[in-house]
């Protein structure tokens, strides 16, 4: 590791290997010379005067990149694609005349950049995959377990444990069909020429339109696609960027939704992200115990989230069929965009699958909320014992303030059931009105709707995506 320069923490802390190696240098040139390779196949086999000698040399050296050599080209033309023609052509002395043959260098650019935008999402997809199978099995383990649910942070009605992991799992369901929709659509440039009008391959194949589109359709078999864009200037539109960047943002939205969460529940000290033995929670604190995980999701989510920014202005300030002012942005928000987000699946998945529940401290917190709920399961009690259902109702908005007193100006216990009991407008005893304190009875159809979203929604995904479940999460470096 150098430590007089800058090196992008995406790397060096937080994006795992397999990510980092998509968006490395190895993957982008030899992927240019796989294309450069489909292309020169196309092109013998559609009749143009490329050898299958040619063709062979090239395969033979796909891999052995020379990246000192290709800078000193680089430095000398001042363009990267011809810097690689050289480089690559002085290992293949005999295919060196026809290589890039009537390409222009978005044909290695941005079909590379498509290529390697799919396996992204790809990995992407199966991490989020992983995630969703760690939180159905904590929603599962909890669907029943009563706990309180917040509008406004302030407390609601009650919900469960369960139930509320479904809603986080059900935005990351949300996002999967994005991720889905992306990898089935992306479509490779092809060979569109330098203004997209495929002038130059019309000229090679001698005005054979038909050559013409049958070129790009053998290329991207090769590489492994159905479809080309069907009309392009010189690149592809710089919109399939920003579709792609805002998929990954729709991900850590997600992700800070479910991180922010839990913070809370942190704070409540209901349920926590793992904390591990060493761990240290802060340099002069020695008893915290900080959600730092879920920080850091949160904090790679807001990079990525104002990220879709960068594609979004590229795409709306491109001119005519080209203009380059594209490029060192693309190089840059695009690539830390998967890394961001492949980081935030990789801690999400850490803290998912290691949750800690405090059940005694959310009964705790439901039981002191729950008179306030009960009331008016108490009241359509009383009326039933032949009380009045108005005169009730202010009886209790009147002894629900003096317990909301009682709990914030005191700081005692909410004593609503107490003051109940010795109304004799309630006509119940504080045996009978505790009946009406079990948790259970105040959390409607939770259980039933973890179960059914669960089979119904969750179950399919990861049968379909099951290889996604295989080995073991990625470590965290820190």
């Amino acid at each position: 590791m150098s430590t007089n320069r800058y090196e992008s923490p995406l790397s060096s802390r937080y994006a795992s290997d397999e990510m980092q190696y998509i968006f490395s240098p190895d993957k982008k040139f030899s992927t240019w010379r796989r294309l450069w390779v489909a292309l020169a196949r196309a092109e013998m086999e559609l009749g143009l005067p490329v050898t299958r000698e040619q063709v062979e040399e090239l395969e033979a050296h796909i891999e052995d990149i020379d990246y000192d050599r290709a800078a000193q080209w680089e430095k000398k033309l001042r363009h990267d694609v011809m810097a690689h023609v050289h480089t690559y052509g002085e290992l293949c002395p005999k295919a060196m005349p026809i290589i890039h043959l009537g390409a222009t260098s978005c044909y290695v650019g941005d079909n590379t950049d498509v290529i390697v935008m799919r396996e992204g999402l790809e990995l992407i997809r199966r991490k989020v995959v992983r995630v969703l199978a760690h939180l159905a099995d904590f929603s599962d383990k909890y669907k029943a377990l009563p706990t309180l649910g917040f509008t406004h942070f302030q407390a609601a009605q009650l919900v469960t444990v369960g139930k509320r992991a479904a809603l986080w799992m059900n935005e990351l369901l949300m996002d999967l069909e994005e991720i889905d929709h992306r990898i089935s659509t992306l479509a490779l440039l092809g060979s569109k020429g330098t203004t997209g009008t495929q002038a130059s391959f019309l000229e090679l194949f001698e005005g054979d339109h038909g050559k013409v589109k049958l070129l790009e359709e053998k290329i991207a078999k090769e590489m492994g696609f159905t479809a080309v864009v069907p009309v392009s200037g010189q690149t592809y539109s710089r919109k399939l960027d920003y579709n792609v960047v805002s998929t990954l943002a729709g991900v850590a939205q997600s992700a800070s939704k479910f991180a922010t969460d839990l913070r809370l529940l942190c704070h409540l000290k209901e349920v926590e992200e793992p904390f591990e033995k060493n761990q240290i929670g802060s340099s002069a604190m020695p008893y915290k115990r900080n959600p730092m995980r879920c920080e850091r999701i949160c904090s790679l989510a807001r990079y990525v989230i104002v990220d879709v920014g960068n594609p979004a202005v590229t795409t709306a300030t491109q001119w005519f069929e080209r203009t380059l002012d594209d490029s060192a942005n693309k190089r840059l928000s695009v690539p830390e965009a998967f890394l961001a987000v492949d980081a935030i699946l990789n801690i999400w998945a850490n803290v998912a699958s290691g949750l800690v529940v405090h059940p005694k401290v959310i009964e705790k917190h439901v039981l002191e909320e729950l008179p306030f709920m009960a009331s008016e399961n108490i009241m359509m009690d009383a009326v039933k014992r032949g009380g009045d259902r108005q005169e009730l109702h202010e009886r209790i908005r009147v002894l629900s303030q003096e317990a909301g007193y009682h709990v914030k100006e005191l700081g005692l216990s909410n004593n609503l059931i107490d003051l109940m009991a010795g109304d004799p407008a309630f006509g119940m005893t504080r045996e009978e009105l505790s009946v009406h304190l079990d948790p259970s009875s105040y959390i409607g159809r939770c259980p039933e709707q973890v179960e059914e979203f669960l089979a119904e929604r969750v179950t399919p995904v990861l049968q379909k995506y099951a290889g996604a479940l295989s080995g073991e999460d990625t470590e965290l470096t820190v």
